[in-house]
């Protein structure tokens, strides 16, 4: 047991979410002193809010958490997905005025500071919850005032200016600038002893998560992390056994639409191909099906997942607004999982070639380990592929 920390002097402010029917909730601020516009969408985990908030998946858009305790834990150095907090906003049910954990290093309301993210509590988050849950996604702005001088009307007024989602390429902005490799395994640092050889894996990064590179490496694929818009030649040139594509925010086909011809030339010369989330449906746009946004997102850590090749359930964590359609999908490609929420699709493979897909979070261990083989499948596929060639 840790012992109980209080949290950082916490300035109560006035806050406000206003929705884009011109509806307004009043609450009080932690964070940053600053108004933000995004998509709001609603957490259904009870644990993990630093590895959501620092989710690129998130970016624009203002998580609204159905747990009420978030930050009971604090939070630590080790726990960031990414370098920072992606999510714009972030809105609770109450603050946590004790925090422990023998990791914990900082309150919640420090990190939000840190990361200049406003934050809104003393709303009811069940309200907002039922909301999405029957109007779907809305456009929102967030403020907590402090020095901020705002009026209603002008933030209204951004609201309805905001394009949305939908149309936009999210993933460029969060991808990495720099080539890069990663070296680090999952916090057990015990690899397969049944598996020998290294392989080398190339991931294209829009938006990836860090215990994503950390299980590639456990199972003994070295990830080389290039650029969304790297091109085939930049690709080649990295020498990959295999390809994987990450998660990201944002519309797929809008950030899809640049390198769908790169991936299909990557298709072609039959190299061992794994996508997740957003990577999931920019292979699927390569593989000529459609992707569309969700009326209902999936957000949170217990979704359950139907695989469809042996008939087991498995407990996921998601997070993504937009699905593949599979009323698009050629003879070529077959549904390997489908959500038993909604019915939505999950995963596709070629009948053929060596590529598949997920639409969850494999990494994120919510069942725990109910999706940990799809790392083995990959690495099995390369090593296959391998020896052929």
């Amino acid at each position: 047991m840790g012992v109980l920390k209080k949290n950082h002097q916490i300035n109560y402010k006035s806050a406000a979410l206003v929705l884009e029917n011109g509806e307004i909730l009043w609450g009080y601020g932690l964070g940053a002193k600053k108004a933000v516009v995004g998509e709001l969408c609603f957490n259904t985990s009870q644990t993990g809010y630093q590895e959501a908030l620092t989710d690129p998946s998130y970016t624009k858009q203002i998580i609204n958490f159905t747990f009420p305790h978030i930050g009971i834990v604090g939070t630590n150095s080790e726990d960031h997905e990414s370098k920072k907090i992606y999510a714009d906003g972030c809105i609770i049910n109450q603050p946590v005025n004790y925090y422990s954990n023998w990791r914990a290093e900082k309150d919640l309301n420090s990190f939000f500071i840190q990361n200049d993210i406003p934050c809104l509590f003393g709303v009811d988050t069940r309200y907002l919850t039922k909301k999405l849950a029957n109007h779907g996604a809305i456009k929102v702005a967030l403020i907590h005032f402090g020095n901020v001088q705002k009026s209603f009307d002008s933030l209204k007024q951004q609201v309805e200016n905001w394009s949305g989602l939908e149309n936009l390429d999210l993933a460029k902005i969060v991808s990495t600038e720099n080539k890069f490799h990663w070296n680090k395994t999952t916090w057990s640092n015990k690899k397969d002893i049944n598996k020998i050889e290294d392989f080398n894996v190339t991931c294209l990064d829009f938006g990836v998560k860090h215990n994503i590179l950390r299980n590639l490496k456990k199972h003994n694929l070295n990830p080389t992390v290039l650029n969304l818009s790297s091109s085939f030649d930049e690709i080649k040139d990295t020498k990959p056994d295999g390809i994987f594509l990450s998660n990201g925010p944002g519309d797929p086909y809008a950030t899809g639409e640049k390198i769908i011809t790169t991936l299909k030339k990557l298709i072609e010369i039959e190299i061992p191909i794994f996508g997740i989330c957003l990577g999931h449906q920019i292979l699927s746009l390569a593989l000529n099906a459609k992707t569309k946004k969700m009326f209902q997102g999936h957000r949170g850590s217990n979704h359950p997942v139907k695989n469809l090749n042996n008939n087991f359930v498995e407990i996921t964590s998601q997070n993504h607004g937009f699905e593949v359609d599979r009323n698009s999908f050629s003879k070529d490609i077959i549904e390997t999982h489908v959500s038993l929420f909604d019915g939505t699709n999950e995963g596709i493979k070629h009948k053929d070639l060596p590529v598949f897909s997920v639409q969850y979070h494999p990494e994120a261990s919510p069942g725990p380990h109910d999706s940990h083989y799809l790392f083995s499948d990959f690495y099995n596929l390369i090593s296959k592929y391998a020896k052929k060639n």
